[in-house]
């Protein structure tokens, strides 16, 4: 197993651990499908928690400090406050925040610097220059203490560790949830199948099987492998590749795909790929090389980093210098104290707080509206979006057939005529025959029993309900039996079919009755949803896998200008691929297995909660309702969360950018002002006041 950066992909090596440049956790290079290595997630639950158990006590000691009202004394003396914070924080920082100074070291080591060396700059400032206090008070100058103590920093130093392992906690964790997808996907695959040879028909794993076997595929059953029927029919559900809901009729020479199900006949195939070979195994590479080759969220905390680390070490390096010189007496000491508080100012615990803060109320009130946000790199990425790609079914449609016309002839009317056409459908296996019955039993209509059915391949069905005689099927099927058609209702037909509707005749005792038509409707909210989007100035791209002339009808009726159909999973991603080439920023929408790595490779996958597990993994967002209009709702959301996210590191980033020349002493000369360790705290908890306020106006946001 290769691992590799996802930032840095030219960074590889042979064994798990952390990239050297940005300190990221290294992901496998290949598609992985086996047990994820959940190691690195329970060790890191286990330094937050009991570093959140230990990081409380500290908190409330020194809050209580702070706040006069607060009589603190008296349940705790002053003296034993000071050393139970020490104790309770110095676990935190050094055990359980340990990994933050070995990521900074690396980074020191390899003239990266990043996050890590901020962070482990300022808790290592914050909680070395405590210790020193609580340990040599003596060191310090008079002038420098309040009440005769100098002011502690433990407070900040075990939140920021415990707030930065709740981030990588929870990056740990979604890392080992985009594996889901791959297992998912592995679950479609039948586990044995039934070979025959020499006449004997066998039960064996999927592994033994060889090209050039022969399998028996029962109705119902998965089909094993990609291959060629040579004896039998039947009708296979194959919406695992196209996202067309109607099964497809098979016969002898026939392509039939692994992992899709036999529906009514059986059949014998002839094997012609296996394993890595096989049409579901390229779909599981696909998705694992779209899902990695997408680069995680850069803050801009972490480009701010490279600046700002050498800016903050500069600073305290000067401070430290001109007090040497100039300083009153001790001056090594004024030297050591203000340089050290100039790395405790540049703490950042705002920055800490800036976008972990934002993302979840912002997630908290998508999922209030039925969005569902897997991470926080789904969320930035939507707010840059350009195009909108989506699958038709399922997700502009409904995803199943419905009978949507009902045409009666003459003498004829519609109760009359669905009910002796959904009665002789009871009988049929023909895919369009559920929905035929399933419209009438809505509709609380009687059915009668058949004689004499009969199915005629390629044309329709056949025999008496009510001892009169019927046929049901296509408009040559009627005619090849000698009844006229009415030209009303052939040129009704044909304004049907143009709308992508699916025509079926019906004649009973030699008269034509009348036409139903059948095909999967919009929903409903779809034609307004594609409106809004074309206000946002967003382009929208149809992708399908039905055949042209119904994907151009569709597209019609909803103003889309581009689309493509007859698409299989890799054309449609190839189509995403393509489109982000040319330098657009692409949102794909979709429900089907089919629709998954074209999911993983969009800067942001949505997936309708009505769709597939595997859909719903590759996707960053996942619709619950499966409504398009969803879409404007997650747009507007990720706007608002990063247009948050900037103003709370605005906040973050300002309260350092004053308080670091001030900590330097900077007002010293003036006006012989340093900056005290209460106004230090004040300023800090400032900061991140600012930022949690901020980031609650999210709540009020509208979608």
């Amino acid at each position: 197993m290769i691992y590799t950066c996802p930032m840095h992909p030219e960074i590889e090596q042979d064994k798990f651990g952390d990239c050297p440049k940005c300190g990221m956790h290294l992901e496998p290079k290949a598609a992985f499908a086996g047990e994820e290595d959940n190691k690195e997630a329970r060790i890191l639950s286990r330094k937050f928690w009991i570093g959140l158990m230990l990081a409380l006590p500290v908190f409330l000691l020194a809050f209580g400090e702070m706040i006069p009202v607060i009589n603190l004394k008296a349940i705790v003396p002053y003296g034993l406050s000071r050393w139970l914070q020490f104790i309770f924080a110095t676990p935190v920082v050094l055990w359980a925040g340990n990994i933050f100074f070995v990521k900074a070291w690396k980074s020191v080591l390899n003239k990266s610097l990043n996050m890590f060396t901020l962070i482990a700059m300022g808790v290592g400032a914050a909680y070395g220059f405590s210790t020193i206090a609580i340990i040599f008070p003596n060191i310090f100058p008079e002038s420098l203490k309040q009440h005769g103590k100098i002011g502690l920093y433990f407070e900040a130093a075990a939140v920021i560790t415990v707030l930065v392992l709740m981030g990588q906690l929870l990056e740990a964790r979604a890392r080992n949830r985009t594996g889901q997808a791959i297992k998912a996907l592995l679950g479609l695959a039948a586990k044995a199948a039934h070979r025959i040879r020499k006449g004997k028909e066998e039960d064996v794993a999927i592994d033994q099987i060889q090209k050039g076997d022969l399998l028996r595929v029962r109705p119902g059953e998965k089909i094993p492998l990609d291959g060629i029927i040579t004896e039998g029919k039947s009708t296979i559900d194959e919406s695992m590749i196209s996202g067309e809901p109607v099964p497809v009729a098979k016969i002898e020479g026939d392509r039939v795909i692994g992992a899709t199900v036999n529906q009514t006949g059986a059949f014998v195939m002839r094997t012609e790929k296996i394993g890595h070979e096989t049409l579901l195994s390229q779909i599981v590479k696909m998705v694992a090389d779209a899902q990695h080759s997408r680069a995680p969220i850069q803050k801009l905390a972490d480009q701010v980093s490279g600046y700002f680390v050498p800016a903050v070490l500069g600073c305290a390096v000067v401070a430290f210098i001109v007090w040497s010189i100039f300083g009153p007496p001790p001056a090594l000491a004024y030297a050591l104290v203000s340089a050290i508080s100039v790395l405790i100012i540049a703490c950042p615990c705002a920055l800490g707080l800036a976008t972990p803060m934002s993302i979840m109320v912002g997630v908290g009130k998508g999922a209030q509206s039925g969005i569902l946000i897997k991470n926080a790199e789904a969320i930035e990425k939507a707010e840059k979006v350009t195009h909108i790609l989506t699958d038709k079914t399922g997700t502009l449609t409904a995803g199943r057939p419905q009978v949507t016309a009902i045409i009666a002839a003459k003498d004829w009317n519609e109760q009359a005529l669905l009910s002796i056409a959904a009665s002789i459908e009871q009988s049929s296996e023909h895919p369009l025959a559920r929905s035929v019955v399933d419209y009438a039993k809505e509709k609380n209509y009687e059915l009668a029993s058949v004689d004499g059915f009969q199915s005629v391949t390629g044309g329709g069905i056949k025999g008496k309900v009510n001892g009169k005689a019927v046929l049901l099927g296509k408009q040559k099927f009627i005619e090849d039996n000698g009844i006229s058609l009415p030209e009303e209702l052939k040129k009704k037909s044909g304004e049907l079919q143009d709308n992508a509707e699916t025509v079926i005749w019906m004649a009973v005792d030699g008269q034509t009755a009348g036409i139903l038509g059948i095909s999967d409707p919009i929903k409903k909210t779809t034609p307004d949803a594609i409106r809004v989007l074309h206000k946002m100035g967003l382009k929208v791209v149809m992708l399908t896998g039905d055949n042209e002339k119904t994907a151009k009808a569709i597209a019609k009726e909803l103003s889309i200008a581009d689309v493509y159909a007859g698409l299989e999973p890799k054309d449609k991603q190839e189509i995403v691929k393509r489109l982000r080439s040319e330098g657009a920023k692409v949102m794909m929408a979709g429900d089907g297995i089919n629709d998954a790595p074209a999911l993983a490779e969009a800067e942001v996958g949505v997936a309708m909660g009505t769709g597939t597990d595997v859909a719903i993994e590759s996707a960053g967002i996942t619709l619950v309702k499966g409504d398009l209009n969803g879409i404007v709702k997650a747009l507007r959301l990720s706007r608002g969360v990063m247009r948050n996210i900037r103003q709370n590191l605005f906040f973050a980033f300002i309260y350092n950018a004053i308080g670091v020349p001030i900590a330097a002493g900077i007002l010293y000369p003036f006006w012989g002002l340093l900056l005290s360790p209460m106004i230090a705290g004040a300023a800090m908890s400032f900061s991140s006041v600012s930022v949690i306020g901020n980031s609650l106006r999210l709540r009020n946001i509208k979608l």
